[in-house]
């Protein structure tokens, strides 16, 4: 048998600025966006190269949901983004207006910086050692 996590699903408050960010800051590719019903988009974006886990946007339906957006993780860092040149992705996610929330360490597992989205959710930008 062979599984994978293919889709994983994020609040967002509204689908246009969560698109803009993903893409045009860190960098990821729009590889969907089809209107299913007023208001309710079916929005997938995914890091370049292609592998790992593609990311839906879900725009928040209701208070309830509308209260974690940023928060799904409870505050830990929730997504990492593995890329093959540390260097390169943090200087053009910098340039492109990331707020990273440390700086760029080195441990035994890699080279990592931790980042928010625009709602605030943290991800680790990581280049694992090999």
């Amino acid at each position: 048998m062979k599984q994978s996590i293919a889709t994983i699903a994020l609040l967002v408050a509204d689908y246009d600025a969560a698109i803009a960010f993903y893409r045009d800051a860190v960098g990821f590719t729009l590889v969907e966006d089809t209107q299913l019903a007023p208001g309710k988009r079916w929005v997938v974006l995914a890091p370049p190269g292609g592998a790992g886990a593609r990311l839906l946007l879900a725009r928040a339906d209701g208070p309830e949901q509308e209260a974690v957006i940023g928060r799904q993780a409870g505050g830990r860092v929730m997504l990492f983004l593995e890329t093959d040149d540390f260097a390169r992705d943090h200087a053009r996610m910098l340039g492109h207006g990331v707020r990273f929330l440390e700086e760029p360490r080195h441990e035994a597992y890699g080279n990592v910086a931790v980042f928010a989205d625009l709602y605030g959710n943290k991800w680790d930008l990581i280049e694992p050692r090999s």
